[in-house]
């Protein structure tokens, strides 16, 4: 199976708080393969979200961020991005904690990784 195709709509899903996430994270699920876990969803942090409480974090799936509106500034590494910034992480690559002081919105696409076939 794999993510439904679907022509140009606009998304039903709600705005949820995504498991584990800091206050002010929500993510909108825009489309998702049930058997893999591969997403795609918006996701944004209300003015003032501050992430640090969780401290950064690794995914075991490829991961590509992408800023539509706002900035967030990555504690660790103290550098802000902005909208129109891009990011492409692998599994295990750490980011944040993350603050945003005005508010961000990103489009986040996650991929699982799959068997490379010889």
């Amino acid at each position: 199976m794999s993510r439904p195709q679907s022509e140009f709509h606009h998304p039903e899903a709600p705005w949820q708080r995504p498991p584990g996430a800091s206050d002010g994270v929500w993510e909108q699920v825009l489309a998702v393969d049930p058997e893999t876990g591969d997403a795609t969803v918006l996701q944004r942090y209300e003015p003032g979200t501050d992430t640090s409480g969780q401290g950064s974090v690794r995914h075991d799936y490829f991961e590509e961020v992408y800023v539509l509106e706002g900035s967030l500034t990555d504690l660790r590494l103290g550098e802000t991005f902005t909208a129109g910034m891009y990011a492409y992480r692998h599994p295990g690559m750490e980011h944040g904690p993350w603050t945003s002081t005005e508010g961000v919105r990103m489009l986040v696409i996650r991929v699982h990784g799959h068997a490379r076939q010889s």
